[in-house]
């Protein structure tokens, strides 16, 4: 085979898929990502068995054909080349070392065998719908900060999708929990959706398919059945297996009547947070909050470091609920107020008990965040 390719438009799809192959495997064949030119266009593909991710690149060939190189080092060199330079591809025959000349660089990439490279098929997947790509980040970003990553409990392990409500109240939504705290977002329910099964996206699959998402108006085909899913975005198609469990019934953990009411702006919460969890160096650190009329204080206590404090009064923080004392892990609320627009809402009901908190700006997205002692 004989190809050229440029360099920008190749990074950007070894961008995109280079980070589904394994690195570190057993199995050698999906440290590597199949170059497949057939003339027209390059397919660039990786997997990792459990999702698999194809790019099509416009690109010139003297000689169609197919071989497999290993990803991460591929991605390395082609980033490294100038902006502007063309890439040359050459391969004598199916065995011998993929050729790659820039200019006056010039490199050997020894293969694998195009016949070991896994093909993972997606099977018959009934429910189809679109997605702006805006509205699908949001739901990403939003809440994949609750994922959890503990493999004892895989079926937290991703992003629960599916379609809430009965007729004209149907919302679809996002929710990712790890136990410790909770997101849930929601948007319309775009045509096509209204029957699809809930299902949990892999940490990982979203982790890749965000890598996706930068442009607004580009819109995502969304196609899946309860095993796989898949996603389309302009020029690459992302094939996934779905997380085998059942997510938990997380409605049951969103409190309804928490009657003590903080606003607060989002840029003096963040801030003092993290000037009063700056004391200590341990991440599961508490931050006490101790609330009165229009007033309240962080602070955190290091055996080690010492102590920090800080108050905050009415130009930042409207409460009129009865004085109260509640504390959190410092990481989890400042990945909640991270969420937050400007203005956030705190719903509490005691010192033991979930905080319900809401963005002022953002009424589709709900956070739950679970207290520790202080």
């Amino acid at each position: 085979m004989k190809f050229k390719a440029d360099r920008a438009t190749l990074q950007r799809a070894l961008a995109h898929i280079h980070g589904v192959a394994e690195k570190r495997n057993t199995i050698p064949i999906l440290a590597n990502v199949l170059l497949a030119h057939d003339g027209r266009a390059l397919q660039l593909t990786a997997t990792d068995m459990e999702i698999a991710v194809v790019e099509e690149i416009p690109s010139e060939a003297e000689q169609a054909g197919r071989t497999t190189v290993p990803a991460a080092v591929l991605f390395e060199i082609v980033r490294k080349l100038p902006g502007d330079v063309s890439i040359e591809f050459e391969q004598v025959d199916g065995e011998a070392p993929l050729k790659l000349r820039a200019g006056n660089y010039e490199t050997s990439l020894n293969v694998l065998p195009v016949d070991d490279f896994p093909a993972m098929v997606a099977g018959e997947l009934p429910h189809s719908f679109q997605l702006p790509a805006n509205v699908l980040r949001s739901l990403i970003d939003r809440t994949k900060f609750a994922m959890s990553n503990e493999e004892t409990r895989y079926y937290l392990n991703g992003i629960y999708l599916h379609v809430a409500g009965e007729g004209a109240e149907q919302r679809l939504r996002a929710v990712a929990t790890d136990g410790h705290r909770l997101a849930r977002v929601e948007a319309d329910v775009p045509p096509g959706a209204e029957d699809m099964p809930g299902v949990i996206i892999p940490r990982k699959t979203v982790a890749e398919l965000r890598k996706l998402l930068d442009e607004d108006n580009v819109p995502v085909e969304i196609s899946l059945s309860e095993t796989r899913i898949q996603f389309r975005v302009g020029s690459v198609l992302l094939t996934s297996k779905l997380v085998d469990g059942t997510f938990p019934e997380y409605e049951r953990v969103i409190p309804r009547n928490n009657g003590r009411i903080m606003r607060i702006a989002k840029q003096d919460m963040a801030a003092a947070v993290g000037r009063v969890a700056a004391i200590s160096q341990e991440r599961s650190r508490p931050v006490k909050l101790a609330l009165a009329n229009n007033h309240l204080t962080l602070s955190a206590n290091s055996p080690d470091q010492g102590v920090a404090q800080e108050e905050l009064g009415e130009n930042s923080v409207s409460y009129d609920g009865e004085p109260m004392e509640i504390g959190f892990q410092a990481r989890y609320l400042t990945d909640i107020t991270d969420q937050i627009e400007a203005e956030a809402e705190f719903a509490f009901a005691d010192s033991a008990a979930p905080t319900l908190i809401h963005d002022t700006q953002a009424p589709a997205a709900v956070y739950v965040l679970m207290p520790i002692r202080v």
